[in-house]
């Protein structure tokens, strides 16, 4: 992927080049212990910086084809939800989401109105 600065160099402003490449949140709290009370996730890169034992994060709703990035850089495992009780993350029941273990990251990219597929980091 580009970054901001080469898509600006297309002649791209600025703000036009950030949308292009995806917010940033650089601190997330991880909240919760269900899907329906878990952090709700704004930006396509999200770095989780405080994680309670047991807390998560939602996905947010997206369009096909868009990826989520999440870092946990908390002192606990975090759970990913789907952005609906209806939704999976790979071959998951409706719903369900999976642990991101510490100093992890995963990738996921929806691929159906339903379906996310979920990249974890080593």
């Amino acid at each position: 992927m580009a970054t901001a600065r080469d898509i600006m160099k297309g002649g791209h402003s600025a703000g036009a080049s950030r949308a292009i490449n995806g917010q940033v949140n650089g601190s997330v709290s991880a909240a919760g212990t269900a899907i329906s009370d878990a952090t709700d996730l704004t930006a396509s890169i999200n770095v989780v910086t405080t994680a309670a034992a047991s807390s998560g994060v939602q996905l947010p709703s997206c369009e096909i084809g868009d990826e989520v990035e999440i870092l946990n850089l908390g002192d606990n495992a975090v759970t990913v939800y789907p952005d609906i009780s209806t939704g999976q993350i790979n071959d998951l029941a409706a719903g369900a989401g999976f642990l991101l273990a510490t100093n992890t990251a995963v990738k996921v990219r929806r691929y159906t109105t339903l379906r996310w597929m979920g990249f974890l980091s080593a």
